[in-house]
């Protein structure tokens, strides 16, 4: 089963991020994912026009699209203008649990309204009841990152509650295959709670590697994705640059 992530399109009148998302498109027509999940900031400033052109560029893809908020986007806006939101209230956490070729996929809505952080901990009794009703180790998606990239402005605003979620994952009978996010805007792996973790690169122009603020490299990477392969109980997370 192949699992495509994108991550931060920031689609806006005034750039061109929708053109960088349909060369992503382009590129997974071709490889033909079984599942897309769209790790939030999808617009800025609620931008209602071009949620219904991201909505309408993701029905491209043969597969299902499942998408949670980030930080920069408007709930409000999202539900009425995405089809996966149709049903759902800008008032609630817009997580979703879905069963995909027997692997239970989790995404969970850790944003804080009106904040750039994120935090999991009002959200650990949900996420518990989804992964002990599961008797597979699921693959887990959020946007906000539980670990430190280095990077200092996007550290302070990351997803709080990790060691929560640490004493929770140490109770699984199934610890899952890993732990998806976004947020940074740069492609890192490390480990969280000894599971691999992961954040995908941007569709939107990628941030600096900020590591030494007196050292800062220019930044021109492609727009980027991950593609999560899961072959029984093996898995495998390609980077991959457009």
């Amino acid at each position: 089963m192949l699992i495509a992530q994108l991550s931060d399109i920031h689609a806006a009148p005034d750039n061109d991020n929708l053109q960088r998302l349909h060369r992503a498109l382009d590129w997974l027509l071709t490889l033909k994912p079984d599942l897309l999940v769209v790790s939030g900031d999808l617009t800025d400033g609620g931008w209602g026009a071009g949620y219904r052109a991201i909505d309408s560029a993701l029905q491209r893809l043969a597969c299902r699209s499942l998408i949670l908020p980030g930080n920069a986007d408007d709930k409000t806006m999202m539900c009425e203008n995405l089809a996966a939101f149709a049903h759902r209230s800008a008032h609630d956490a817009l997580h979703f649990h879905e069963q995909v070729d027997n692997v239970p996929v989790i995404g969970v809505d850790v944003t804080v309204t009106g904040e750039s952080r994120g935090d999991i901990r009002p959200h650990l009794r949900w996420l518990e009841a989804a992964l002990m009703a599961q008797p597979h180790a699921a693959m887990i998606f959020l946007h906000q990152h539980l670990f430190p990239s280095g990077i200092a402005p996007l550290d302070n605003a990351m997803c709080e509650g990790g060691e929560a979620l640490a004493q929770l994952l140490a109770r699984l009978p199934h610890p899952p295959l890993a732990l998806c996010a976004g947020h940074v805007h740069r492609a890192m792996s490390a480990t969280f709670a000894g599971i691999p973790a992961y954040l995908c690169g941007s569709i939107c122009p990628a941030n600096p590697l900020m590591l030494n603020t007196q050292h800062i490299p220019m930044a021109s990477d492609p727009p980027a994705l991950l593609i999560h392969e899961l072959r029984g109980d093996n898995r495998v997370t390609h980077f991959v640059s457009l």
